[in-house]
């Protein structure tokens, strides 16, 4: 509604005159909701690929595990329970994003985007934790654990 609102007060040199004004402003109206639901399954789409991105990643190879941050472990313990259980069940324990979605009870879509939140989470803490002692942040990392 108030996107309509706003269309039809940008748009009222636009009413003919012996043009209805209410089949002028309805006109308005249902092009406004077209729009939304339009832009509703675009996005619906999107994350839905997105979704099948993440369900097909590949893991890392033993040499780039061996050489990540072990501070990973105390840092989880300060994310969110369902980030930190998003992120052991298919970072750690490999499960793939529909069997994530599946034990977790919601859908895939919100799977894949809980799992990019925690993750970003995770880098964002481990940055704050590990970018004082080392200079490429988790790379190598010599923090106390």
């Amino acid at each position: 509604m108030q996107s309509a609102y706003a269309r039809a007060t940008e748009k009222a040199e636009g009413l003919r005159s012996g043009e209805s004004a209410s089949a002028w402003f309805y006109r308005i109206l249902r092009n406004a909701v077209i729009d939304h639901f339009r832009h509703r399954s675009a996005e619906g789409r999107a994350l839905d690929r997105w979704a099948q991105d993440l369900a097909t990643e590949t893991r890392p190879d033993p040499q780039t595990e061996e050489i990540v941050c072990q501070c990973i472990n105390t840092v989880m313990r300060d994310l969110k329970p369902a980030y930190a259980e998003a992120l052991r069940e298919v970072d750690v324990a490999g499960s793939s994003l529909g069997d994530y979605a599946h034990s977790a009870g919601i859908t895939a879509t919100n799977a894949a985007v809980r799992v990019h939140r925690a993750r970003r989470a995770l880098k964002e803490r481990l940055i704050q934790f590990c970018g004082t002692c080392c200079p490429r942040a988790c790379e190598n990392c010599t923090c106390p654990q």
